[in-house]
């Protein structure tokens, strides 16, 4: 997928969360919807692209971002295939 897109879409997510009283806490549902929803090769562009400077990425999308990519990956996300 282009990045542009995934920066879009990470974008839209982080605007929905937005609304959170505490930014922690969007940070967090950020990442657990991406963790959840986004195919893994997804996730790894997103990562790779905003450890490079993450043009474009909202501060709130950026900041799920990198707790997505400060988070363990071998435990899967509830629902994800292992194998």
């Amino acid at each position: 997928m282009h990045i542009e897109q995934l920066v879009t879409m990470a974008n839209d997510i982080a605007a929905f969360f937005h609304g959170a009283s505490d930014p922690d806490v969007a940070a967090r549902d950020v990442a657990n919807h991406l963790r959840r929803n986004w195919d893994p090769r997804m996730r790894k562009q997103i990562i790779e692209y905003c450890s490079a400077g993450g043009t474009g990425l909202s501060d709130l999308a950026r900041a799920g971002v990198d707790l997505l990519a400060s988070a363990p990956s071998a435990a899967p996300a509830s629902g994800e295939l292992s194998g």
